[in-house]
């Protein structure tokens, strides 16, 4: 079971997290969860450049170190990154040692300030510490934004393989207004659904007027 709207009782249960992005202009911003891919990245970062559009994503490291060209491609065409641990480990299954482990070894890959817990598990009292490792790896690279764990206003469920094209594309439609972080997955699991959905999406918001922006950090 996955909530498609973030419902207001989680919000006010992890408050310290980004659900959503204070917006009084017609911003989106677009998350990509578990990549990089070598195949639904290119096509998301194609996708993207096609209409002008910037993202954010949360890579997992091990993705990363097999795909390292990849991965220079993202920041290169200027999207942001995000910390989204080694293994993509399940915040409430491990101990608070060796989650914090395992985001600190994705930070040898992974430069930002930014993180997502795999399956949006975490641990209140990880909050804090893992904040805290955040801020000293970035303050390491010279960077000074403080450390963001983003969650997110609107769950695609893309990585849902019951769920059809049309339905997976009306969870975004239906739900997404200013301001919206909306999660996608670059990922073989999500592929078939992220084909069809990601280019009518783009297409929808952008003859409306929106645009997609990086996170700000």
């Amino acid at each position: 079971m996955y909530f498609v709207k973030a419902p207001f009782w989680l919000r006010l249960l992890y408050r310290p997290l980004l659900w959503k992005v204070p917006e009084k202009e017609k911003v989106i911003y677009l998350t990509f969860d578990d990549g990089p891919h070598d195949l639904a990245t290119p096509f998301v970062l194609d996708q993207l450049k096609r209409v002008g559009a910037k993202a954010s994503f949360f890579c997992i490291g091990k993705n990363v170190d097999v795909e390292k060209t990849l991965y220079e491609r993202i920041l290169a065409e200027g999207h942001r990154v995000g910390n989204h641990t080694q293994n993509h480990l399940n915040g409430w299954k491990v101990s608070t040692d060796l989650y914090l482990a395992n985001i600190e070894q994705a930070a040898q890959y992974i430069t930002s300030c930014l993180f997502r817990p795999p399956y949006g598990k975490i641990r209140l009292k990880d909050i804090a510490p893992v904040k805290a490792l955040l801020n000293a790896k970035a303050k390491e690279n010279g960077i000074q934004s403080a450390a963001k764990i983003v969650m997110w206003d609107v769950l695609s469920g893309d990585f849902d393989e019951q769920l059809g094209l049309e339905n997976c594309l009306q969870n975004v439609l239906k739900h997404t207004r200013m301001g919206s972080i909306v999660v996608f997955h670059d990922s073989a699991k999500a592929w078939e659904r992220l084909e069809y959905v990601l280019p009518k999406v783009l297409d929808h918001y952008t003859k409306m007027g929106f645009q997609f922006k990086v996170l700000p950090e």
